[in-house]
């Protein structure tokens, strides 16, 4: 061998060696990036599974409501309130206030309802009424101000009812709201870290962006071709 051949060995060794270096560092740096992406996929994936669980099986429940039966619980509830109380009804409906502590507080303790704090009674001569609609049904209270006579109704159109609300988020409060926000990122996250987890495997699954594609242009064929 020559002495630039040599020479050539030598001077090519530093680069072999950087060469090895920088693609061990690619590989060190992309297992990273997956263990961080299984990270937050089995995360987010074991935080969504029950309410995705809920949300599916209720997606097949609301698309087949008509078909589902349910025999609507009807209960009412009647009480009296005391005088005292009942001045103070009484001087509210004067002004059109909000019912007095003390008589929502006697309510919820003689009928066992809880009153939300921002319900507002209408006022018409001689009568307060609050809607009180709910997860699955619906409830209403009327208070006589004349005699204080109190009904509560409430109806209960059942667990299925209830569970297809809470898809809804129909008449369910300001904490279910934020969870269904909550909730709707973890699955943005979910399905986001699932589709670069099929990006970084797709090249041993060829069935892998058919099947992708399948999924989004079966439901934009049949929105186009049967929805009108």
């Amino acid at each position: 061998m020559s002495t630039s051949e040599r020479l050539g060995e030598v001077a090519a060794a530093p680069d072999a060696a950087e060469a090895r270096a920088r693609a061990k560092r690619q590989a060190q740096r992309r297992a990273g990036f997956l263990r961080q992406i299984l990270r937050w996929h089995w995360i987010s994936a074991a935080i969504c599974l029950i309410g995705m669980l809920l949300f599916a099986i209720t997606g097949i429940t609301l698309n087949h409501a008509g078909s589902i039966p349910a025999t609507p619980r009807v209960s009412e509830q009647t009480a009296e309130l005391p005088a005292d109380l009942l001045a103070l009804a009484q001087a509210a409906e004067a002004q059109e206030a909000p019912l007095p502590d003390p008589v929502r507080a006697w309510i919820g303790e003689e009928l066992k309802v809880s009153l939300p704090a921002d319900a507002a009674p209408e006022w018409s001569p001689g009568e307060a009424y609050l809607a009180l609609p709910r997860p699955g049904g619906d409830a209403w209270l009327s208070l006589d101000t004349a005699v204080g006579e109190v009904i509560y109704e409430r109806t209960d159109r059942g667990v299925v009812a209830y569970l297809n609300d809470l898809h809804k988020g129909r008449n369910t409060g300001v904490a279910w709201m934020w969870f269904l926000d909550i909730f709707a990122i973890g699955c943005v996250v979910f399905c986001v870290t699932g589709l670069i987890l099929l990006q970084l495997h797709s090249h041993a699954r060829r069935s892998t962006w058919p099947l992708v594609g399948a999924g989004l242009i079966i439901p934009l064929l049949l929105a186009l071709l049967f929805i009108h």
